[in-house]
């Protein structure tokens, strides 16, 4: 889920070098919204993990 996070950032920062706006715009929003949910996922792992 990182991976896909960190790719899309990659396409929206060489998106708005070339000045592709909306593109750009648009990965951003599903680079942030991946990493939100790799943040919730992992803390309820780390939880999970911890609970015998």
């Amino acid at each position: 889920m990182l991976n896909w996070a960190l790719t899309f950032l990659v396409v929206a920062i060489i998106a708005g070098l070339l000045g592709l706006g909306g593109v750009a715009s648009e990965a951003t929003n599903i680079a942030y919204i991946l990493f939100v949910v790799f943040l919730i996922l992992f803390v309820i792992s780390l939880f999970r993990r911890n609970r015998p």
